[in-house]
């Protein structure tokens, strides 16, 4: 079996791809590799790229979902690259950043195949690849490629890992055997998803909280009841111990309360929803509602809405900067 690895082929091998796995939900694993050419491991290697593809955002629902451990191969998510691909220059400008962003993700994929598509693309586009050329985006490179191979290992090699793992809502370590189930990355994070034999149940650890990691010798197979959740389902799911946010959403952000899970919801006099929200990490909240513009607004904890103000506001000074 001879495979290309350019960085062109693979492109247009995952372009392709997807509408044909999307039309034969299901396809045993063996029967897709032999229609790409590829050994099994290689088709596993580009559907765990598929992880960071998806719509710009990078919020749970905007990201390609795939899962093949029962031997089936099924993807989520990805109607966006369902139809021959046609790039207008937003379109192209936005794939640009991703792919030089990509470069720099450890483990994300081979170096030189992405750095030749990327020239490829920035011949192609011309003007464009100036204009991308000055934006930068900063992902979270606080995990460890490290912890990053070795999660990754584990997960290919069926093996159960020991985590010493930081819970900053309580500040404290704790020691964990976890199943890997599978690594993703959402927005500009890394998590490892697998069985935790301490809270027997599925859960997600972000890898730059993980401070500590060990191959152990026992098989990571997870149980029969350990199944992969949605990953907003997974990323959002609330505790007591997170921060309470109440939202006033207007019509275009009401969305927002089918998306997430809410605490409470009612409707103001002015017919804006108002919804309670707990979670762990503001920051995600604040950008979506810089994304949702004056379609919602943060009621409380005050701190928090002021922060959305001093966002909004450097944000609306960088465009007037860029529109001078």
């Amino acid at each position: 079996m001879t495979t290309s690895h350019s960085a062109a082929d693979r492109l247009s091998r995952l372009l392709t791809m997807v509408p044909w796995l999307l039309e034969r939900q299901g396809v045993p694993l063996p029967e897709a590799a032999r229609h790409f050419d590829l050994s099994e491991d290689e088709l596993v290697a580009d559907l765990e790229l598929l992880f960071v593809c998806g719509l710009p955002g990078h919020l749970p629902g905007d990201l390609i979902e795939a899962e093949w451990d029962s031997g089936r191969v099924y993807l989520d998510n990805a109607d966006a690259i369902s139809r021959p691909l046609r790039l207008g220059l937003d379109e192209a400008i936005a794939l640009l950043v991703g792919l030089r962003t990509l470069v720099d993700v450890p483990g994300a994929g081979e170096r030189e195949a992405l750095e030749g598509a990327l020239a490829k693309l920035s011949a192609a586009t011309g003007d464009a690849g100036h204009v991308a050329g000055s934006v930068r985006v900063t992902l979270d490179d606080s995990a460890a490629e490290e912890v990053l191979t070795t999660s990754r290992r584990a997960r290919r090699e069926n093996r159960r890992v020991h985590l010493r793992y930081l819970e900053p809502a309580r500040d404290e370590t704790t020691e964990r055997d976890v199943d890997p189930m599978r690594v993703v990355s959402i927005g500009g994070h890394w998590y490892l998803e697998g069985w935790c034999h301490r809270a027997e149940d599925v859960r997600l650890f972000r890898l730059d909280r993980v401070l500590g990691i060990t191959v152990l010798d026992e098989e990571g197979t997870p149980p029969p009841q350990a199944v992969s959740r949605d990953l907003d389902d997974t990323l959002f799911r609330p505790s007591p111990t997170d921060t309470l946010v109440t939202l006033d959403l207007g019509p275009s952000a009401r969305w927002v309360a089918d998306y997430y899970p809410v605490e409470s919801a009612g409707t103001n006099l002015d017919g804006t929803l108002r919804v309670g929200v707990r979670t762990a990490d503001t920051g995600w909240l604040r950008r979506l509602v810089l994304r949702l513009g004056g379609g919602a607004a943060v009621v409380a904890p005050a701190e928090l809405a002021a922060q959305v103000r001093v966002d909004a506001e450097r944000a609306l000074h960088r465009y007037r900067g860029m529109s001078a």
